[in-house]
């Protein structure tokens, strides 16, 4: 699992595959909001927002 801003998204994308061999479900954290669990503050990358769950 990766939240990432947009400039990481298609890192996180790649990590995934490479990982898993599949491709992942992307979450909009701006549209999705999860009940329980609190998305990090920022990107795993960087000091931007994070806005994509990769999973």
């Amino acid at each position: 699992m990766h939240v990432v801003c947009k400039d990481h998204l298609e890192l996180a994308i790649d990590m995934f595959v490479d990982e898993y061999e599949d491709a992942p479900d992307i979450v909009d954290l701006e549209e999705v909001k999860f009940t329980g669990w609190d998305p990090p503050p920022h990107c795993e990358r960087c000091a931007e927002p994070g806005r994509f769950l990769v999973v």
